[in-house]
């Protein structure tokens, strides 16, 4: 009998991209030079890289690494809440102190998890007003 190895965790980030596309008034864009997934010209997810500063600010631990994607929150108590819900992958950094969003480390992550928090971020952007394009 042969039996199929596969990590429980991890997703990949064109999967990230299939499921934000699949919902519904779904754009990509580009902000920051990074990929944004946009609902009514409001970003709910977008591609995150660690600049040098975030890195630095890692000193001898090992930083996130791989793909990694922020999602906007329902404000700063629900990203509180999602991050001691312990979620593998998930995590901050300073440079969001003060800002309704999460950071994930695909190649860590849940499948279900990111997928949930997708969902959420996409519904949140859908009901704000919308964001008229920049000129």
């Amino acid at each position: 009998m042969r039996y199929r190895c596969h990590m429980p965790n991890g997703v990949a980030l064109e999967k990230v991209a299939k499921l934000a596309a699949a919902l519904p008034d779904t754009l990509v864009g580009t902000r920051w030079r990074n990929r944004t997934w946009l609902v009514r010209g409001n970003g709910f997810a977008w591609e995150r890289p660690l600049g040098k500063a975030d890195l630095k600010r890692y000193g001898d631990a090992t930083p996130p690494s791989g793909d990694l994607v922020a999602f906007i929150t329902d404000g700063l108590d629900a990203k509180d809440a999602l991050l001691d819900m312990g979620l593998s992958g998930f995590f901050t950094i300073p440079h969001f102190q003060g800002y309704a969003a999460v950071l994930v480390e695909l190649r860590r992550a849940r499948l279900a998890d990111v997928r949930s928090v997708l969902e959420v971020a996409h519904r949140l952007a859908a009901a704000m007003p919308a964001k008229k394009p920049k000129k």
